[in-house]
């Protein structure tokens, strides 16, 4: 029978009727027979379902004769972390995002870190009914891996590399609290903490700083403090975003461009980016010799081309940003200490460099549109376009190129939305005014 919690890469449901914990045994026991882990992390967010499905993954594992390594509560890039950094055999979160509370899953790497393949997980989905017995039962092993996971930074980072500008760390109540106070000691950072303690009811709402409604606070709190600087986590901090000393929010986007800049001062590498919005990465990326390779949507599909290409870097406009030095894998943590490592190498602010790009290549920013029937909206969008495109290409959504702006529109893989990005050469009226337009044709077929 079909588990509606699984989903293309991960598990994601709502608690207890989708997603309980003897369902995490049995899913982390299929894990085991299907990937023969010898050695693997566990660990689990904020939510206050978490605990106890966490304790059924360990449960599960145990039994197939798997050492566990147990993280407590933290964030998915130390999972990721572990599972690289101690040579593990893989590595499962509790978290569900930015998903409402009543939500929770499980995301999975295997060997050192890399991603299961949509085969591996149907797999273990078809395994589930034929779970077997294991003569040896698995050890709980113990490592101060948050304290490595520190030494880590500190070594790609060292802390008299970084510029020590006032910042605003919205924390959002999630699990980031507390690595956030280490971090902020390690490398003596002047850091103005916001809702640092962990607390799995969101009494200020689920951490997802993507949405705009979500954006305030931390802008409010930059210019109440006079901060240089604005930054914020969603739920299992594996997305960060940012905002300038006037507290404006800075697309995700542009950081992209930026960041890729930065490791091609090192030489010629392969950039990872996605369809939604291209031209700007594309123009940084071949200014500075690197070679930008488009890449589906997506951590899975974003881990196995930084693998499979060595390339240096990867990000999405969504805010995940992947790292070869990081096992390949997203965090939240490294894009803010590598700001501040870009920041302390040059006079101008990094806020006036974005700022010239989106001016250059000015962006909607994604829309969501709530649709009942995706694929009639994509039809009729392709319907009206495609006759004056310039390029288009089907590899996540739509996408199409014109002579001066662009669009790319995609369903979700977990809601009923339609999202939304468009872009210009230069002209912000042209990319509004065509943003309206698919929006209107959107809103015409719901």
């Amino acid at each position: 029978m079909k588990q509606p919690a699984f989903k293309t890469y991960d598990v994601r449901g709502k608690v207890p009727h989708e997603l309980n914990a003897e369902l995490a045994e049995n899913i982390a026991a299929a894990y085991a027979q299907v990937l023969e882990p010898g050695r693997v992390a566990v660990g689990y967010d904020v939510r206050l379902t978490s605990p106890e499905l966490a304790a059924a993954v360990v449960e599960g594992l145990v039994k197939q004769g798997v050492d566990v390594y147990e993280l407590g509560m933290g964030g998915t890039e130390e999972v990721y972390h572990a599972a690289f950094a101690g040579q593990l055999d893989g590595g499962i979160m509790i978290t569900a995002s930015h998903n409402p509370s009543e939500y929770n899953g499980m995301k999975f790497v295997a060997k050192h870190g890399a991603p299961l393949t949509a085969d591996q997980l149907g797999l273990i989905h078809q395994s589930l009914g034929h779970i077997r017995g294991s003569k040896r039962r698995g050890a709980k092993l113990h490592r101060d891996w948050r304290a490595q996971y520190l030494d880590f930074l500190a070594a790609m980072f060292p802390p008299e590399t970084l510029a020590k500008v006032k910042t605003v760390a919205n924390a959002g109540n999630g699990s980031i609290g507390p690595l956030l106070q280490g971090i902020v000691q390690r490398f003596e950072l002047d850091a103005h903490i916001l809702l640092g303690d962990p607390d799995g009811t969101f009494p200020n709402g689920i951490p997802n700083p993507l949405l705009p409604e979500k954006r305030e606070l931390t802008s409010q709190a930059v210019r109440d403090q006079g901060a240089q600087l604005g930054v914020a986590w969603d739920g299992d901090f594996d997305r960060c975003f940012f905002w300038d000393d006037r507290g404006e929010f800075l697309e995700s986007y542009y950081l992209v461009g930026m960041f890729a800049r930065h490791f091609l001062k090192s030489g010629p590498a392969a950039i990872c980016y996605d369809p939604r919005l291209t031209w700007n990465t594309i123009e940084v990326v071949e200014e500075a010799g690197g070679t930008p390779l488009l890449c589906p949507t997506g951590h899975v599909f974003f881990k196995q081309n930084l693998r499979g290409n060595n390339a240096v870097y990867g990000g999405e406009m969504s805010g995940h940003h992947y790292f070869q030095q990081f096992g390949c894998c997203d965090s939240g943590v490294l894009p803010w200490l590598l700001w501040l490592q870009i920041q302390a190498a040059q006079e101008q602010p990094i806020s006036a460099y974005i700022q010239e790009r989106a001016r250059r290549f000015p962006a909607s920013g994604e829309i969501n549109r709530s649709v009942a029937d995706q694929k009639k909206v994509l039809q009729t969008i392709r319907q009206r376009y495609e006759k004056d495109v310039v390029q288009s290409w089907d590899l996540d959504g739509v996408s199409f190129d014109f002579e001066k702006w662009r669009f790319n529109l995609r369903s979700s893989n977990t809601e009923p939305l339609i999202r939304l990005n468009v872009e210009s050469r230069g002209d912000q009226a042209l990319m509004e005014a065509k943003t309206q337009e698919i929006l209107q044709l959107v809103d015409e077929c719901s």
